[in-house]
């Protein structure tokens, strides 16, 4: 990643692809850790039923406390999970109006080399390219 460019070519576009790669796979993680720690929460749940029925309650308080610290990390994780999916929401919309400038600026160079030709049937397909880009620019937004 050293040799990154920072261009706004599409090296710079792949590589915003790549953090979006990877803050979905942040997430995902975070959300296998969370089930993860939720388990390691049930477990101790039974232990502390355990202890409460053999009268340990010192044990049992320890276990409680431990299934309450699993549960707080479990919602922890899936509160990141959570926001790091949002800053992925921002940055794939990103990488799309990146796209969509590219192609309007492409379509904006061909239409002056197209409006000075005359030539209607090429003209036509020029206007429907930008509308098209036009259209995809107002969903994004």
């Amino acid at each position: 990643p050293a040799n990154r460019s920072n261009s706004m070519g599409n090296s710079g576009s792949k590589g915003l692809e790549d953090e979006l790669f990877n803050l979905k796979f942040a997430a995902k993680q975070l959300v296998r850790e969370s089930k993860k720690t939720e388990k390691e929460m049930h477990t101790e749940k039974e232990k502390v039923k355990k202890a409460m029925m053999e009268g340990r309650t010192e044990i049992a308080q320890i276990h409680a406390s431990n299934a309450i610290m699993h549960k707080n990390n479990s919602v922890n994780y899936l509160r990141m999970s959570s926001r790091i999916d949002a800053v992925a929401g921002k940055l794939n919309a990103a990488i799309k109006m990146n796209k969509v400038t590219g192609s309007m600026a492409q379509i904006t160079k061909t239409m002056g080399k197209v409006l000075q030709t005359m030539d209607l049937g090429k003209i036509q397909l020029t206007m429907d390219k930008f509308e098209q880009v036009q259209a995809i620019t107002r969903a994004l937004s």
